[in-house]
């Protein structure tokens, strides 16, 4: 069992890292304080540039074709630096993958290069909605074939990137009658296409860089040819689709428990009560030693769970295993940064009430953790 990274893998890691402190990090707080988009729109084409907007996908699409491990590589470091760039990034690669795996050649060919380049700055998934959060079979938003046109109707709520997106994978009931899930498929629509309307901008606790908005479908029509894949198999594709933005959404909040850990360590060496740093404190360093150890577990399955995708092997469990230990992980480490600052912690001219407040979501989108514990218990006791 070889746990070194390849000398391209390696490459890419160090190109994230190098970029996350250079590009990232010096506006990450700014970003967050003002929603500039302008600047969250420059790095994300400046990602595109270096292949990171399609880490998974063929070169043949545009794609770097480094595979699943290098994505959880590079969500890991540029989540160090900026958690709404991160989380844009990571679901722009998630879009390119599921139109590489269930569409066209047609829409590959067309949608694919340009998440890849940067022409699109990202792409979004409308999966959620009021009544169909952890049960996405439950949604509402129907579409009704019209010709050359299926019409939607309804809502999405909390939809990442949408104020920038090229493009979005929307998913509608389109056969009523079916039993639950079964009559659910899946949609490339564009923000222009007429009756597609891009909510407001939610105001949130964390990641106030990247937007999250409502979609509202008003008699929307979408090209017949924009459908996703069969029709009737959308509930399968957003279960496949949600198992590898688990491991891009684990690797983010490692990113973000590893950076606040290793600011909150430096700072315990600098900060001196009872005449000497308070790093010499057990009680600090037992914070340190548990921190990081889960930390590194986490990063351990996360690899895991990448390392079966890219062999082609059933990874459900364990991207749910990462998912849900990685995030707890990392609130549980950005809880003791806090603490480790004391009063200094919980004042916005440190980074790590930022990150306090940006991973708080990891343990949420993509499934709750509650909902990785199901899934997780349901593989174990088939």
């Amino acid at each position: 069992m070889d746990f070194e990274l390849n000398e391209e893998q390696r490459i890419i890691q160090e190109t994230a890292a190098k970029f996350a402190l250079r590009e990232l990090e010096p506006v990450a707080a700014e970003i967050d304080r003002t929603k500039n988009r302008e600047i969250l729109k420059t790095n994300l084409r400046k990602l595109a540039e270096l292949g990171f907007m399609g880490l998974n996908v063929e070169p043949e699409y545009g794609g770097t074709g480094a595979g699943s491990i290098v994505f959880s590589l590079v969500m890991t470091e540029l989540g160090r630096a900026c958690a709404a760039t991160t989380v844009t990034a990571s679901v722009s690669n998630m879009v390119a993958e599921v139109i590489q795996a269930v569409g066209t050649e047609q829409q590959k060919r067309k949608y694919i290069p340009r998440i890849c380049s940067g022409e699109y700055f990202a792409g979004s998934f409308g999966l959620t909605e009021t009544c169909a959060g952890s049960d996405p079979a439950g949604m509402r938003t129907s579409a009704v074939l019209d010709g050359d046109y299926w019409v939607l109707n309804g809502n999405k709520i909390f939809i990442s990137s949408a104020e920038y997106a090229g493009c979005f994978v929307v998913w509608a009931v389109t056969d009523k009658e079916a039993k639950k899930g079964k009559g659910i498929s899946a949609f490339i629509v564009e923000p222009d296409f007429p009756g597609f309307i891009i909510g407001r901008d939610e105001h949130k606790l964390g990641q106030n860089g990247s937007s999250t908005n409502e979609l509202i479908f008003e008699n929307c029509r979408v090209p017949k040819e924009n459908m996703l894949g069969k029709m009737n198999d959308g509930f399968r594709i957003a279960v496949a689709e949600l198992a590898g933005g688990r491991i891009g959404v684990g690797s983010m909040a490692l990113g973000i428990g590893l950076a606040a850990m290793d600011y909150a360590t430096k700072y315990a060496g600098e900060r001196v009560q009872f005449d000497k740093p308070i790093v010499s404190q057990q009680a600090i360093q037992w914070m340190i030693a548990d921190n990081y150890t889960r930390l590194e577990a986490s990063r351990l399955l996360l690899l895991r769970a990448a390392y079966l995708k890219d062999q082609g092997k059933s990874y459900s469990k364990e991207a749910s295993m990462g998912k849900v230990y990685a995030s707890e992980a990392a609130n549980k480490a950005c809880y003791d940064a806090l603490q480790m600052l004391g009063g200094y912690g919980y004042i916005n001219d440190y980074p790590v009430e930022r990150f306090y407040r940006d991973v708080r979501i990891t343990t949420i989108y993509e499934g709750t953790s509650e909902i990785q514990r199901l899934i997780i218990a349901r593989e174990l006791l088939r």
